[in-house]
């Protein structure tokens, strides 16, 4: 008989790392799916309507991989957090999303990389016409506390646009400039691969119903060395971490840009997967101090000259800025109610022998 020896058996789990999955900005709704569609070598599009359940379906598709060994992305709901919208499986470049929302995505490759399950014929119809007016009322109000939702955030990127003009001309852009060269010496020497450089996009955070939400801490807690972006609005963190970013792609140095919430142009996190280094904006509304020793400051807060007339200004700007926010937070709660609402009646009508077999549909395609 085979004596197994249980103290030297290791069961290796793969790593989760969250994200968000889209971002309510000041110019719209945001997400990163398309560039990881173009480059993902299988897509399966799950389409279905507004639903919880399609989350459930994500969670154990996630955690199939994960027990097997495999790193996962999860992509989060910012409306409802706790919602898998989509997983994305690093291993064997495999991307799996709820493709109808918040943003419907439709496979250009059928035959090919893109597969897509369908499970709008696992909810009976009967059911769902008979509260059919119930519905159009929920999603009725639902648009109209978005478009405010919407409004408000435009209306708070444009007054943040305000805040940073007032601390770009004050700022002293010939140090900032010369830190922005230290750092690629630092962070690069010499080093150039003989390799193209993967380029990935992700989205930082997101306005959801209690507030700003990111996930800087998952994204960040497995490199070695984090730097912390400490600077005013309007200082050059972004365009610094761009210029970094480029860099390490021009000598072939992989790069994961995470995108601002608020403006979609913008970049919060730049990370370097092969140096395990990560630098990002450690400032509201995404504050964060180091936790540990290995944890560093880069103080871009110095070069802003001060100016009382300034600092009276962004006085004024920021309380405008607040109650935007504010403004679009209490809006986003109403939509999340409404949303919740919706997937409620949704998946009371659930076929459960019809979503069961959709699901083992699914099976066959992540069996590995």
């Amino acid at each position: 008989m085979q004596v197994v020896n249980w103290e030297r058996m290791v069961i290796i789990y793969g790593i989760i790392t969250e994200y968000m999955g889209t971002a309510y900005t000041g110019q719209g709704v945001a997400h990163k799916y398309d560039t990881l569609i173009a480059t993902a070598d299988k897509t399966i599009f799950l389409k279905a309507p507004p639903s919880n359940a399609i989350s459930n379906v994500l969670n154990d598709a996630a955690a199939h991989f994960i027990k097997r060994g495999y790193d996962v992305d999860r992509f989060n709901n910012p409306v409802l957090p706790d919602n898998t919208d989509a997983i994305f499986v690093k291993d064997i470049n495999l991307f799996i999303l709820q493709a109808s929302h918040p943003v419907s995505l439709e496979p250009t490759e059928i035959g090919g990389r893109h597969h897509v399950i369908s499970f709008y014929d696992a909810y009976d119809e009967e059911k769902l016409q008979s509260r059919s007016t119930e519905m159009a009322d929920v999603v009725e109000e639902s648009n109209l506390v978005l478009t405010k939702m919407m409004q408000s955030m435009s209306e708070a990127l444009q007054i943040h646009d305000e805040w940073e003009q007032v601390n770009i001309v004050r700022m002293m852009w010939s140090e900032h400039e010369q830190m922005t060269v230290s750092l690629k010496e630092e962070l690069f020497g010499t080093m150039k691969l003989r390799k193209k450089s993967t380029v990935s996009h992700r989205i930082a955070g997101s306005l959801s119903p209690g507030g700003s939400r990111d996930f800087i801490p998952s994204i960040t807690s497995w490199t070695k060395r984090r730097i912390l972006m400490k600077g005013l609005s309007g200082t050059g963190k972004s365009t610094m971490l761009k210029a970094l970013g480029k860099e390490a792609e021009r000598r072939g140095i992989d790069v994961l840009y995470g995108w601002c919430g608020l403006d979609p142009k913008s970049v919060d996190i730049l990370l370097l997967p092969e140096l395990s280094v990560c630098l990002f904006d450690a400032t509201q509304p995404h504050e964060y101090d180091p936790e540990s020793p290995l944890d560093e400051i880069l103080d871009l807060v110095s070069m802003c000259m001060e100016d009382a007339e300034a600092e009276e200004k962004i006085r004024e700007i920021s309380g405008r800025y607040k109650e935007k926010i504010m403004d679009a937070t209490g809006y986003m709660h109403a939509y999340t109610h409404s949303e919740n609402r919706l997937r409620e009646v949704v998946d009371q009508a659930i076929i459960r022998k019809s979503f069961e077999e959709k699901t083992r549909q699914l099976s066959k395609w992540i069996d590995v």
